[in-house]
């Protein structure tokens, strides 16, 4: 099977497409600069669209680049594919663009609600997706991954692990969350599984671990794997929402977006997927991803 990847030289595309090649899967890149329909190849049996404009948490980019980026470039990507005999369309959108709270868990049916321009970018090109008729015997499928981590990938869990190794304590222990994440080894299950099983009908999937966990739990996690003592502090809310501010104001990296992303509930459904694949679980726990993902930081 030949599958192309928008985005193969980022986290996801470099893990993806080395789980694919070692299932003997044939994988080529499409670069989407200059004349880029001119690498389109016609003839694969696949097309996964990961390149994107990730959000920028430090509040910088300007909303039009989201929408370049992560709507309209996918909407000519996606054009590509109806035009040609290429069968299976994955395009990697966002819980983002969905929402950026959850009260209790989120699943497929949630109406979107996006309150930035990541994820109302996203949305964008879900719609313009799903507005399209296809031709028979084609698939589509809208991929909405939470936050995922593995090996190699840098960002709040790094973050984290610096904090636990340096023997910060963690201020942030009175925020009791329940997040769910997503380990690349289980991204690549799933793909692989939509690829290979052509009973799977199109649509919209949720991608998360099995289990969500507290910022909390993965600070004692860090502590664990890593041989380092853990302090947490349980410092009020309040003031750390106001340090939080200050960083809003004077651009620091301890801000709003950031305290957010650490403390914030944000559980994510993965029934849908599980059912069409007839699977209970998924192959990679919470904590086996998360400890794999914590051992390659202590390299």
């Amino acid at each position: 099977m030949k599958v192309q990847i928008t985005g193969i030289t980022g986290f996801v595309g470099t893990n993806l497409s080395k789980y694919l090649q070692n299932n003997n899967f044939m994988v080529k890149p499409l670069p989407l600069r200059g004349n880029w329909d001119k690498e389109f190849d016609k003839d694969s049996d696949a097309i996964i669209h990961l390149a994107g404009k990730a959000h920028d948490t430090s509040n910088t980019s300007e909303p039009a680049e989201y929408f370049k980026i992560n709507a309209e470039l996918t909407f000519k990507v996606f054009n590509a594919f109806l035009n040609s005999e290429v069968k299976d369309f994955i395009y990697f959108s966002s819980v983002k663009a969905v929402a950026d709270t959850v009260e209790n868990i989120l699943f497929e049916t949630a109406i979107p609600l996006p309150q930035t321009p990541y994820g109302k970018s996203k949305l964008s090109a879900e719609e313009y997706i799903l507005s399209k008729k296809l031709q028979v015997g084609k698939r589509v499928f809208i991929i909405r991954p939470c936050m995922i981590h593995g090996p190699g990938n840098k960002g709040n869990l790094n973050l984290l692990y610096n904090v636990v190794k340096k023997g910060i304590p963690y201020p942030l222990a009175s925020f009791d969350n329940r997040r769910s994440f997503l380990s690349i080894d289980n991204l690549n299950f799933l793909i692989h599984q939509i690829l290979i099983c052509k009973s799977i009908p199109s649509g919209i999937y949720n991608f998360s671990d099995d289990a969500a966990i507290s910022t909390n739990q993965i600070v004692r996690m860090i502590g664990e794997v890593s041989g380092i003592r853990t302090r947490l502090w349980h410092i009020p809310k309040f003031l750390i929402n106001a340090v939080a501010v200050m960083g809003d104001t004077f651009g620091i990296a301890f801000n709003s977006e950031r305290v957010k992303k650490l403390t914030e509930n944000y559980v994510v459904s993965n029934q849908k997927i599980k059912e069409a694949l007839g699977v209970e679980k998924l192959p990679t726990s919470s904590g086996d991803g998360f400890s794999k993902t914590i051992k390659s930081f202590l390299v």
